[in-house]
């Protein structure tokens, strides 16, 4: 009998905006701004790129080349991504760094 192994998805089981947003944040407080564009990747595949760049008003090239590590994002086109997903950026107080 063989083994039939199934392509992993990272975003899977991420079915609501909340969903999304907990599993943004986690990879941005896992690793920061390359972390949170690898985020970014996953749920761009499930919404579809083609989708992202027309809400984003993104160029298609420039986000594969951007989500694919080629070039690094403006702060603006981070919001313009965001905001295409359907989220909006806040800042909040972090926890004091022990020294």
């Amino acid at each position: 009998m063989a083994l039939e192994l199934k392509e992993f998805e990272f975003a899977q089981g991420v079915e609501t905006k909340e969903d999304a947003a907990l599993y943004l944040s986690a990879f941005l407080e896992d690793g920061g701004t390359q972390s949170l564009l690898d985020g970014l990747r996953h749920l761009i595949q499930a919404k579809g790129m083609t989708e992202t760049a027309r809400l984003s008003g993104i160029n298609r090239q420039h986000l594969y080349r951007l989500l694919n590590g080629e070039t690094q994002p403006k702060f603006e086109t981070l919001y313009k991504l965001l905001h295409a997903l359907g989220f909006k950026l806040s800042v909040e107080v972090a926890e004091p760094v022990s020294a």
